[in-house]
């Protein structure tokens, strides 16, 4: 480019995604699960697309049974079913 930016082409797949180079995504600070918006917008003609970063989305409810969950340290089929003998006891 006449700029000095190097273009980026990317290969859209059956499913009609895209792989961001690398390269691409450290030089725009994207991480895996980030959100971007994409917006059309016409210059000197022709179309052309602006990739914008959303904010992260807060998940309040990550993390939040955790307080009231028993530590568990014991994940064996035979822990996992003597769990759920106990809950349905419980239950009854």
């Amino acid at each position: 480019m006449a700029d000095g930016r190097e273009k980026t082409t990317l290969t859209l797949t059956s499913k009609r995604q895209a792989t961001f180079p690398k390269e691409t995504c450290e030089s725009l600070g994207l991480k895996p699960g980030d959100v971007i918006e994409l917006e059309p917008r016409t210059e000197n003609g022709s179309k052309v697309w602006v990739l914008r970063l959303q904010p992260a989305r807060t998940r309040a409810w990550v993390g939040c049974l955790g307080p009231r969950a028993r530590k568990v340290t014991d994940h064996s089929l035979v822990a996992i079913r003597e769990s759920i003998t106990a809950g349905r006891k419980r239950d009854a």
